[in-house]
């Protein structure tokens, strides 16, 4: 006779039942709880070393305080979620679920997403590197491909350039191929100051010199000269006399215009001039009287 499914659902309710069904899971939900432990205990671990370590390279000056904040927030997401993905297939494989065939019905699933994704992965990867490498830092001036502009924010997926005409340039970090750094070390102050044929080189570069001497002292951004190189070209109207400076990081515009104002100054004073396009005008009448 078969039983009906009220007396079968009582005998599997019953005590015996219950008790002989938990003792069965016991030791699943044992090992389960020991995984989460474990789980958590190396996160801690992982975190408190990540700390440790970013915070010596911030000590001995290599990170700023946004790269270390960056780089821990990025270190620490990085380890949760390789540890919750090992304890995650852990505990699936504890309580009799196939692994291999949930992560095959997952990748079948998630395959038109990861076409979609790469962009992104390729993004928050070089945006690692680029923070993890120093390439570049917040405050810098530096050209990527076409765009030039001081850097105000670098985050995992994109870089933030300011161009100095006020335009916000938004550049993905994964586009990034080529990085060039005006920020880094002493930077060069160019200056070419053209002067009339009629006057005497020599003596144009004796004024330069003995000024250049002066501004040394005089621009405390100057690390390294004024020097005077001499005739650097020979234009349509005059000779071009070029000088050059090292200066701190980002002062090399500043300095370069306050050199032209000096040195201009310096050649009006000793009554050189600088060539200027002129015009002789011949009157119809002036020429019939000659």
């Amino acid at each position: 006779m078969h039983m009906h499914w009220s007396e079968r659902l009582g005998e599997a309710l019953s005590p015996a039942s219950l008790l002989d069904f938990g003792l069965k899971l016991l030791p699943k939900f044992l090992a389960i709880a020991i995984i989460i432990l474990l789980a958590r205990i190396l996160l801690r671990l992982g975190y408190l070393l990540t700390e440790r370590f970013l915070k010596a390279r911030e000590g001995k000056g290599h990170l700023e305080e946004r790269k270390y904040e960056t780089l821990q927030h990025l270190a620490n997401s990085i380890l949760r979620y390789l540890v919750y993905f090992v304890a995650g297939v852990t505990i699936l494989d504890t309580v009799g679920v196939s692994v291999a065939s949930v992560l095959a019905g997952a990748g079948i699933a998630g395959l038109a997403v990861s076409f979609g994704a790469q962009n992104l992965v390729r993004d928050i990867i070089t945006g690692f590197f680029i923070i993890f490498e120093d390439q570049y830092a917040v405050g810098e001036y530096i050209s990527i491909g076409e765009f030039s502009g001081i850097v105000e924010e670098i985050g995992l997926r994109i870089t933030k350039l300011r161009a100095f005409a006020g335009d916000l340039h938004i550049i993905p970090n994964g586009s990034i191929t080529q990085v060039t750094n005006y920020s880094r070390g002493n930077m060069r102050a160019l200056v070419d100051i053209p002067i009339a044929y009629e006057e005497d080189i020599d003596e144009a570069l004796a004024v330069l010199e003995e000024t250049s001497r002066e501004l040394a002292e005089k621009i405390p951004e100057i690390v390294e000269g004024p020097h005077v190189l001499g005739v650097a070209d020979l234009g349509p109207a005059g000779a071009v006399l070029r000088v050059i400076a090292k200066t701190r990081p980002m002062y090399q515009w500043g300095v370069e215009r306050q050199l032209r104002k000096e040195l201009k100054e310096a050649l009006d004073r000793n009554g050189i001039e600088i060539p200027y396009p002129r015009q002789v005008v011949i009157m119809a009448g002036e020429a019939k009287e000659h």
